[in-house]
């Protein structure tokens, strides 16, 4: 069984140990229960840097980033308490939806952006997504007694199409032998509003599984299962239905003492949710320019099959200047110095190349015309 990270406190969810991109992302030891400012009780890289900047900011969107966001928010309103940062954990449907709209100021999704989406903000304006972490998608399970669940390819893509409904089916079986699986139905749980962690699910289970025909997005038609709002909503219908196997991020599954199932790959190696099982996932991958990067069942013998990136939604254009200059100075504080924080929660930053590159794309990131 994988070994669990000690749970932290219920206002601090311990996030996804995952995924390092090897040309994007680096790979980072999971220091879940260190303290939150450097070692020896030294004050944070944010405690230790400031500015003048005065500028409210708010935000939309994903809820497997928003453990983090909120953490990088507290910590450079920290060094600079004229920013005030707000961000709402509404899922990676709602937080586009906003962007779009224009009600917030950044929006932020496990999903890039569509062309069609991209069409829809005002030329003006100019849309950019900029990658900040990136994650894991695992099954999570409630099946008191079975600590060690291993899911064949046959065996998930049974469970998510409707074609396995108990829990002592023989395709489960055959993975496990020597588990004592009960005669139990499976309650398979999923997003029931648009999400980005849906999006990085069905891309997989659409490239993984020769029977599934209802696609893949951020909302689908499900055939099977029982909806859940948020990776909180999904994480809580698992907690508290026995017999229940649902996605969620990495994070939510921890926290909540969730058994995560070791997942058949492309490969026919079953493997764990580990940082370097989703490593190896990204090996040989090139991060397009937009950052729109895909890898929806990885080729490696030892990677972890679900896994995606997770953006920061931005505009080109700012009416207001310290906003836009407030906007850019967090990214890169938190590319820089808050990546300890990354850390910290289990997250994977970002390598310096790509932070690097992420900082040259924020020079696109200028005030409007008409407002200097």
């Amino acid at each position: 069984m994988l070994s669990k990270l000690a749970s932290l406190t219920s206002t601090r969810l311990v996030a996804i140990s995952a995924i390092a991109l090897t040309v994007g992302l680096s790979a980072c030891q999971n220091t879940a229960n260190a303290p939150s400012g450097t070692p020896g009780g030294e004050a944070s890289p944010a405690a230790q840097s400031g500015s003048n900047l005065q500028a409210r900011l708010s935000g939309a969107g994903a809820t497997f980033p928003a453990p983090l966001y909120q953490r990088w928010f507290a910590e450079y309103n920290k060094a600079n308490p004229g920013v005030q940062i707000s961000y709402q954990s509404v899922g990676s449907g709602a937080g586009v939806k906003q962007f779009v709209a224009q009600t917030v100021d950044f929006g932020a999704s496990d999903a890039p952006l569509t062309d069609e989406e991209k069409s829809q903000v005002p030329a003006e304006k100019g849309a950019m997504q900029i990658p900040m972490v990136g994650g894991a998608v695992v099954f999570a399970y409630n099946l008191p007694g079975v600590d060690n669940l291993q899911l064949s390819r046959e065996a998930y893509c049974g469970i998510v199409q409707g074609e396995i409904t108990k829990w002592n089916d023989p395709k489960i079986a055959a993975a496990n032998t020597g588990a004592t699986l009960p005669d139990r139905d499976i309650s398979f749980i999923h997003r029931s509003d648009g999400s980005g962690t849906t999006f990085i699910f069905t891309n997989h289970i659409a490239e993984a599984c020769p029977n599934w025909s209802a696609g893949s997005g951020k909302s689908i038609e499900w055939p099977v299962g029982i909806g859940g709002k948020g990776n909180e909503g999904v994480t809580a219908q698992v907690k508290q239905v026995e017999g229940a196997v649902g996605y969620v991020e990495y994070a939510y599954a921890n926290e909540n003492d969730l058994n995560m199932a070791s997942l058949q790959n492309k490969a026919g190696q079953f493997v764990a949710p580990t940082p370097g099982a989703a490593a190896k996932a990204t090996e040989g991958a090139e991060v397009p320019e937009d950052f729109a990067l895909l890898i929806p069942d990885p080729t490696g013998q030892d990677a972890y099959p679900i896994i995606g990136l997770t953006w920061l939604l931005v505009y080109e254009k700012y009416d207001d200047p310290a906003k836009a200059q407030a906007l850019k100075d967090m990214i890169q504080w938190a590319l820089g110095d808050g990546k300890q924080y990354a850390e910290q929660l289990g997250y994977a930053p970002l390598s310096p190349e790509l932070a690097t590159k992420v900082t040259a794309a924020l020079e696109k990131v200028q005030v409007a015309q008409a407002a200097k």
